[in-house]
């Protein structure tokens, strides 16, 4: 399946013959440590991926309320969930660095605003993207208001039935022009191989047609891998300096080996698909010439 779509993430073409883009997903995996952030750009720029992404909230705002005061064992102490989000959460200081620092790279950074306080937040800097999580595909206003920034959309459809997905569509596309990716997921953490459903990709392709990728929370690197050869033109994986770090992430994430080691094989996989085109090969031409005179 074929949308014959074209969307620009910066300067960046994503379409079907695109070479896939890969988003580096720091999210919460630095620990409120910008020391770990940098560590984390720098391995996502040596191996060759597009992007780094984080989560921005306001805490007071994003948390439910029946989270809020549930105990939480932290290396800083025992805490309040709601305090435990307060303390990892990176605010203008952290995010000016961010920001300078991927200039310097050059790579590109984005962030997945979990409230409208922190759109609007991130709409101060020029970013490429906007990442609309899992979590707020439901979130009606804050797509509609993310839409305003004119700016492309990367939606995660995790956690979501085909009705909701269904109706998120026909909002992004209002509220877009069709200027947005889909992003197949499944939002366990880490997922289990058996429920990530990587053919769903080519029927919401057809379903909606859109540009489509996919955002992988499993431990192996094989369905992202797949998740290219069946059509998705973005790749994001949650990064992590060691997944035996604490955090609830981490063990879901992508170690540096392993992100060097998923750019070689995606860049393998999107070659040995080629364009889906029949035509003779420049090898083929001297075998037809022996065999067929």
């Amino acid at each position: 399946m074929r949308t014959n779509n074209t969307i620009y993430l910066g300067k960046t073409e994503i379409s079907d013959n695109s070479s896939p883009y890969l988003i580096a997903e720091i999210g919460i995996n630095h620990n409120g440590d910008i020391q770990i952030a940098k560590r984390l750009m720098d391995a996502a720029f040596a191996c060759g991926w597009n992007a780094v992404k984080f989560q921005k909230r306001e805490p007071d705002i994003a948390v439910p309320e029946a989270q809020k005061n549930v105990p939480k064992e932290t290396p800083w102490g025992s805490m309040t969930y709601l305090e435990y989000k307060k303390r990892i959460e990176f605010q203008k200081e952290e995010y000016d660095i961010i920001d300078e620092y991927c200039k310097l790279k050059p790579i590109a950074w984005s962030a997945s605003p979990w409230d409208l306080p922190s759109l609007k937040f991130l709409s101060e800097y020029d970013l490429p993207f906007i990442k609309i999580p899992s979590a707020m595909l439901t979130n009606d206003e804050l797509i509609r208001e993310a839409g305003k920034l004119k700016k492309p959309l990367i939606v995660s459809t995790g956690m979501s039935t085909l009705k909701e997905t269904d109706h998120a569509v026909e909002v992004l596309q209002t509220a877009t022009n069709g200027n947005f990716i889909l992003m197949h997921t499944n939002s366990s953490y880490p997922a289990k191989n058996d429920e990530l459903n990587i053919s769903l990709i080519p029927s919401l392709m057809e379903r909606y047609n859109c540009l489509v990728g996919y955002s992988g929370h499993e431990t192996d690197l094989m369905p992202s891998v797949m998740a290219v050869c069946v059509g998705a033109v973005v790749i994001e994986r949650h990064i992590t300096l060691d997944r035996e770090m604490w955090g609830t992430d981490q063990a879901a994430s992508v170690g540096i080996a392993g992100m060097h080691a998923l750019r070689g094989r995606i860049d393998i996989a999107a070659d040995i698909m080629g364009s889906g085109k029949k035509v003779l090969t420049e090898s083929e031409l001297a075998v037809r010439k022996k065999l067929r005179g």
